[in-house]
């Protein structure tokens, strides 16, 4: 199935070179939106059934804000898309496809399959902020940073335990330190502000990185 791509502005899942995007075609049957600017591409497509599937690149906010939603009955052949990256590390391998509650099996398959046939892996969620990895995982590194604080134990000795005790291939604190506090701060207060959990809350050394980031800048 062959696809085209159309690329507005900088994209966080696909940064540099990659096979989908140097394997695009000027029509096809799947239309990727790409970059920052992939919702405004979307509102100004003329014809949006000449598609079996149209996909979004999402940031952390939900598909029907460029979609619409009508009384959770909204779905088509559009879907959301984003490969999970943590901060400024490179995008992994892993795709999050966002549906909604009519998603028109077709389009979910010609996602798939799209994704598949150029190495990523593929993993398929409602349409919620954050999706399924951030979800599950901010709060997690919220709790980290707010026991350093509370000195329960090292920075060194946290990320030796979580890392030896859990199997994990590198401990949450040099995680965060290494992908960047101040894009920790970002999505946690976008998600923070999309669901009110506080658990999403920025932790406070996330707050002091961007602070530091944003007077860095002036």
């Amino acid at each position: 199935m062959s696809h085209r791509v159309i690329q507005s502005g900088d994209s966080r899942s696909f940064p540099e070179a990659h096979s989908l995007i140097e394997g695009a075609s000027a029509s096809g049957d799947v239309l990727v939106l790409t970059g920052a600017g992939a919702g405004r591409a979307f509102a100004q497509l003329a014809d949006t059934s000449a598609f079996v599937a149209i996909l979004i690149e999402l940031g952390s906010e939900c598909l029907g804000v460029h979609t619409g939603e009508s009384r959770g009955e909204e779905g088509s052949n559009v879907l959301g898309f984003a490969r999970f990256r943590l901060g400024e590390a490179p995008p992994s391998d892993l795709v999050e496809i966002v549906h909604q509650p009519n998603t028109a099996p077709a389009a979910l398959a010609a996602a798939r399959a799209l994704f598949e046939a150029h190495g990523l892996n593929t993993a398929v969620c409602g349409d919620f902020p954050g999706r399924i990895v951030d979800r599950l995982v901010r709060p997690y590194y919220n709790a980290a940073l707010n026991r350093l604080d509370a000195k329960l134990a090292t920075a060194d000795d946290m990320d030796l335990t979580l890392k030896l005790g859990l199997g994990y291939p590198e401990g949450p604190i040099a995680l965060l330190e290494r992908t960047g506090l101040g894009a920790h701060h970002d999505l946690t207060l976008a998600l923070y502000e999309a669901l009110g959990d506080r658990a999403y809350a920025p932790a406070r050394r996330a707050q002091v990185a961007k602070a530091r980031e944003l007077k860095g800048r002036a």
